[in-house]
């Protein structure tokens, strides 16, 4: 008995020694795990809130006839004179966003869609001076915006190496979540690469997937590595309610570099074009054309006369590498060939009959070059009674958001702008009406009433709502 009880007592003592064994080893984990309260306070100086503001029309064909019943009632037997003239122009606050200062003489970054349509643009620093901003230019491919406030001595931000990033390294975002200001949120990379749905029709990005929690007003702040240098700047959520969901997406520091130099030199940005239509290499075209392991981006079509074709690429090429830039997947080729200017001479490795080619290609220029014109009033036509334009959303847009409906492409004055729309927005349903495709859309849109108030539900940064259009004959 003594015995028996001698080896249980042996056991327990086992147990316990490995139990503080392991507890022991988890403690030395957690201490390994990053402080970020340094990299904070030295980068938050940098830190900028966004706020902007649009002017909205400050007279309205339904209010100016209740002004009118108000005054018949209060003074009887008399016309009203309604005169408005020399009313101030009403003035509706816009997007509320993040960025950050990237020299000291006061240039900021921040993204595209938080300042594109906006009359005025004011910076907040983070010693709570305002200042306001002048739009230096912007780049919808990419989602990124250049301003330049009136100051000088400023901290500012260093701007790390976005290509070394490995999947697991930790990351920090301080931004502006819900207007919040300078809040850090820590996580890691989770995936590089990503291809999401952007606000342009061409896709040109190529994102840092992270698990941080950003949320609405976090967009345009940067992402951090553990040294306190930028590799992202936050761009995009996949949520289907508008909060954080552990899924977010960077703009890579080095495409911002590209964007932000251009910006500079001349106010816009210009991207090559190699003039290939392409779909992924799935394991059965890698077994029909022989390759080792599923790879490139097969060329499904080469448009006539485009650099493609007079480079001598052929349809049914598989593009392995692209100037010294290895193609795993078929989108990582537009997010390459936009990081060149049109005319840069470019070397294109392909696969063709067994065999690797290699192929000199002179970028021609992407149709994002070419600096839209807009007439200061449009004429609305059966097709565009709206104000706006749109364009289908892509097939892997519905994909990766289960979204139904299409993306606004264009807008310029009309009830679309007075109502608060931009150029992204993916409309879901018009009149209450839900929308599928263009043509859906136009045959919806043609059938309004001419004047009044019809509603109108998009689709924002993942979060969804309902505007009301106002229209008049």
């Amino acid at each position: 008995m003594r015995l028996l009880l001698q080896n249980r007592f042996t056991f327990f003592l086992t147990l316990a020694a490995g139990g503080v064994f392991l507890l022991g080893t988890a403690y030395l984990g957690a201490a390994e795990l990053p402080n970020f309260a340094d990299l904070v306070e030295q980068n938050a100086p940098s830190i900028v809130e966004i706020s902007t503001t649009r002017s909205v029309g400050s007279r309205s064909p339904v209010a100016d006839q209740e002004l009118e019943d108000l005054l018949r009632r209060l003074n009887p037997g008399q016309e009203p004179d309604l005169d408005i003239e020399g009313i101030p122009e009403m003035r509706q606050r816009g997007a509320v966003g993040s960025g950050f200062v990237i020299s000291e003489d006061g240039y900021v970054i921040t993204n595209n869609h938080v300042v594109a349509g906006a009359d005025e643009i004011q910076v907040h620093l983070n010693d709570r001076r305002v200042f306001d901003a002048e739009v230096i230019g912007l780049d919808e491919p990419s989602d990124l915006a250049l301003l330049k406030i009136g100051a000088g001595d400023l901290p500012f931000v260093e701007f790390g190496d976005s290509d070394i990033l490995r999947v697991g390294d930790w990351v920090l975002a301080i931004g502006s979540p819900f207007g919040l200001e300078f809040s850090a949120a820590a996580g890691i990379v989770s995936a590089q690469g990503r291809s999401v749905p952007g606000r342009s029709s061409y896709n040109y990005m190529s994102f840092i997937q992270t698990d941080v929690a950003i949320n609405q007003g976090n967009s345009g702040g940067p992402l951090f590595n553990l040294d306190g240098e930028v590799v992202g700047i936050n761009s995009q959520i996949l949520s289907s309610t508008g909060g954080s969901n552990g899924i977010s997406f960077s703009i890579p520091s080095n495409v911002a570099l590209n964007v932000v130099t251009q910006l500079r030199e001349n106010g816009r940005v210009e991207r090559g074009l190699l003039g290939v239509r392409m779909r992924e290499v799935d394991y059965a075209l890698a077994e029909i054309f022989g390759m080792e392991r599923p790879r490139g981006a097969f060329v499904d079509e080469v448009q006539p006369e485009s650099p493609a074709a007079i480079s001598g690429i052929r349809n049914e090429d598989i593009i392995l590498d692209f100037n010294d830039h290895e193609i795993e997947y078929y989108t990582d080729l537009p997010f390459y060939v936009g990081q060149y200017r049109p005319g840069t001479k470019a070397e294109v490795l392909i696969f063709r009959d067994g065999e690797l080619i290699t192929r000199t290609v002179e970028l021609g220029s992407s149709p994002t070059n070419i600096v839209a014109t807009v007439s200061p009033e449009p004429a609305r036509d059966r097709g565009n009674p709206l104000g706006f334009k749109v364009n289908e959303l892509s097939v892997e847009t519905k994909q990766v958001t289960g979204l139904s409906g299409v993306r606004i492409a264009e807008i310029v004055e009309g009830p679309g702008r007075e109502a608060g729309l931009v150029e992204g927005d993916v409309i879901v349903a018009l009149n209450r009406r839900d929308i599928t495709s263009t043509e859906q859309f136009e045959e919806i849109a043609n059938q309004l009433p001419a004047s009044g108030f019809v509603p109108i539900r998009i689709i924002r940064e993942g979060q969804g709502t309902t505007m009301a259009l106002e229209l008049s004959p």
